[in-house]
């Protein structure tokens, strides 16, 4: 029989062994494709960004980036077979608020946690606008909440939203909170037939990423888009008529955006997510993909260290569970 010094040696050189095995793979990473993980059906948005974003990530790497489809759950169903693979740096998770914050909060069946995830690398914001019917009796922030108080009693207005407990449901129940008026949410399952039905005049309003269609859509006077969300007007050209909610009074400091981002499971190596993020970080700055993602209205992140994307990510999902521990999410209408 071995002593327990012995035992404890072996222990030891075991241990040795696999820390000193991890730390060559870590060094040798990549070695073979990695998968970028998009938790929506191909020819969205965000698939749009990930082929964008895929091949100047495969030339830093020296791999192949490969993209993967996998929808459902409000993007839960993507995020957890991520959360199913090794820790290893191979499966990246295109993720938001959306999925990754706001779904374990309103969905008792998704079992993942936000602490599950990592943030790697920001992608960029989106700019939130107000999107409102066209014959809607108000024309900025202002005249907006005003009509929310009027009308707060008898026929609140109604917002639409891409989903219970999406960040655009939970936007437009916090500002009815904010400005202390009933508002009535009503949700669908995507997003065109939600702009569909405000351009039919059926809902109201609803605060939403701006798109291609929604610009078409106010230069047709099919709906209006009353303000944004941004504390400054934006610069982006399909914007720049768009006042900011700070431009009023009744919704100042009600700025938000939108995000999006890499992530890998919470145990990846360090060194494997520095070698990502900075990946990553060099193809963010790539003119091509510059340009590419602001024809989405995406505005590329400035440059994050891997340890200032996870403080990011770790202050936006307590602001984002704040807001919603005020309102019940969960079969909401």
């Amino acid at each position: 029989m071995l002593s327990n010094g012995l035992r404890l040696a072996g222990c030891a050189l075991a241990l040795g062994a696999a820390l000193l095995g991890q730390g060559a793979r870590a060094a040798d990473y990549p070695d073979r494709p990695v998968m970028m993980m998009v938790p929506y059906p191909a020819g969205g948005a965000s698939d749009s960004i990930a082929r964008v974003v895929a091949s100047p990530v495969s030339k830093q790497l020296g791999q192949p980036v490969l993209v993967e489809n996998l929808g459902g759950v409000s993007g839960a169903l993507g995020a957890q077979k991520v959360l199913g693979a090794k820790a290893d740096g191979y499966y990246l998770f295109q993720g938001s608020p959306n999925e990754l914050i706001l779904s374990p909060i309103a969905n008792p069946a998704v079992k993942l946690k936000s602490e599950d995830f990592r943030l790697v690398q920001m992608i960029g914001m989106a700019p939130l606008v107000i999107v409102a019917r066209a014959d809607l009796p108000a024309n900025n922030a202002d005249e907006l909440v005003a009509l929310a108080h009027s009308r707060s009693a008898t026929q609140p207005l109604t917002f639409g939203s891409v989903g219970v407990g999406s960040l655009y449901h939970v936007l437009g129940e916090h500002m009815a909170r904010t400005i202390g008026a009933n508002m009535m949410h009503v949700p669908y399952k995507g997003g065109a037939p939600l702009m569909q039905d405000i351009g039919g005049g059926q809902v109201d309003l609803a605060i939403l990423p701006l798109s291609q269609q929604q610009v078409a859509l106010a230069e047709q006077g099919r709906i209006k888009l009353l303000a944004t969300l941004e504390p400054q007007r934006s610069q982006l050209p399909s914007l720049k008529s768009v006042p900011s909610v700070n431009e009023g009074q009744l919704l100042k400091g009600f700025n938000f955006t939108t995000w999006t981002g890499y992530f890998v499971k919470r145990d990846t190596p360090q060194d494997v997510v520095s070698r990502l993020n900075a990946a990553l970080n060099a193809a963010m700055q790539d003119p091509t993909v510059k340009d590419s993602l602001a024809h989405q209205n995406i505005e590329v992140s400035a440059p994050m260290s891997a340890e200032q994307a996870d403080a990011m990510y770790r202050a936006e999902t307590e602001r984002f569970r704040e807001i919603s521990s005020h309102m019940k999410l969960a079969g909401s209408q």
